[in-house]
């Protein structure tokens, strides 16, 4: 499909600049795509969010740049202006989103169980199980080969990719996005140890997952169910792909968790907070809200205040990582010889 220049400043919000020396009504030229700015053609709007990428600026060959109003004088093209190009950005790929629908009617091939409440215009990939008691909001979509099991809870508008599983009695909001493959309501990682021998007995997990409205979740990622609460993914989180959370987990609004994260049994996350790929976090923490944890941090302790924190080693040439193990590895003798020094000369 394609849209005017004038149409997309009014879908973004954007004030449309056009370059003088253009021969054309620039509020009449019509795009059909996004690109960036180093492969955009005419007929696609490329973005500038990030000031590294401000050299790309003058060779592009996109008909309109998204940019903001401190980059324009440096913009050779007719340009979008906004306070955030990157919000300007996300807002024309929804306008030009071309993902097909997860699923179209009811499929013939789909089992569904014959007490199920389906809301009107709910859609249901082929061979996906409904089990008993499941309640389908309106305009829920399903795809191909999910599992939905006993009296879980799909609000409205929610969309389910692929070969999901939802396990009984899981609650979703409304308006949430799983990508395929996900596991949400799978058994918390529940053993008692049996004589004090390496033998172990399993606990039934009796909580189940609640989560909220608006959520997304990234491909395979898992999220236990609780051990006798529930584990809860507050209103507005988005998780990444291939992240596990552990039962009675509790994750509050609009916190972000990057790819690969995991999170230990009973910790509580906060609001707004920030957590980069490779996290990995203990149970039976607290953390507060609007915390930022950086690639690789190692959360031990509960975290009282908001802020930064890092823990991740940088990668370094090989041979300057092996001086500074070897220093490390010496670390125990060295604080050991500061305290002898502090003995003689306090004498």
């Amino acid at each position: 499909m394609k849209y005017t220049l004038a149409d997309i400043a009014k879908h973004i919000n954007a004030e449309l600049v056009v370059v003088p020396s253009s021969e054309t009504n620039g509020a009449d030229i019509t795009v059909s795509g996004l690109a960036t700015l180093a492969n955009a053609k005419a007929g696609q709007v490329a973005f500038l969010a990030n000031s590294k990428y401000v050299s790309q600026l003058s060779e592009t060959k996109a008909s309109a740049v998204i940019i903001s109003p401190e980059a324009l004088p440096q913009c050779p093209t007719t340009a979008l202006v906004m306070d955030n190009p990157y919000m300007g950005y996300a807002l024309l790929a929804n306008l030009l989103d071309t993902t097909p629908a997860v699923a179209k009617g009811i499929h013939s091939s789909a089992v569904i169980a014959d007490d199920v409440t389906i809301g009107t215009n709910v859609s249901i990939g082929a061979n996906t199980v409904i089990e008993a008691g499941v309640n389908l909001g309106d305009n829920v979509s399903i795809g191909a080969g999910c599992f939905i099991g006993e009296q879980a809870t799909i609000g409205k508008d929610t969309k389910l990719w692929a070969n999901i599983s939802i396990y009984h009695r899981v609650i979703i909001g409304e308006a949430c996005l799983i990508q395929a493959n996900t596991v949400i309501g799978s058994d918390g990682f529940g053993y008692a140890p049996v004589n004090k021998q390496y033998k172990w007995h399993k606990i039934p997990q009796l909580g189940s997952v609640v989560i909220g409205d608006h959520v997304e979740i990234g491909a395979s990622t898992t999220i236990d169910r609780g051990a006798l609460e529930n584990t809860i993914i507050k209103d507005g989180v988005i998780l990444d792909n291939q992240i596990q959370i552990a039962h009675n987990v509790v994750i509050g609004e609009n916190t972000a968790m990057a790819a690969c994260s995991v999170i230990a049994g009973s910790t509580v996350i906060g609001k707004n907070c920030t957590i980069a790929g490779l996290v990995g976090i203990n149970g039976h923490i607290n953390v507060a809200d609007n915390c930022v944890f950086t690639g690789m941090a190692m959360v031990t302790k509960d975290i009282t205040n908001a802020g930064v924190y890092s823990s991740g080693m940088p990668v370094a040439p090989n041979r300057d990582w092996n001086k500074t193990n070897a220093k490390i590895k010496r670390l125990d003798s060295l604080i050991q010889r500061v305290k002898e020094l502090e003995t003689l000369v306090k004498k």
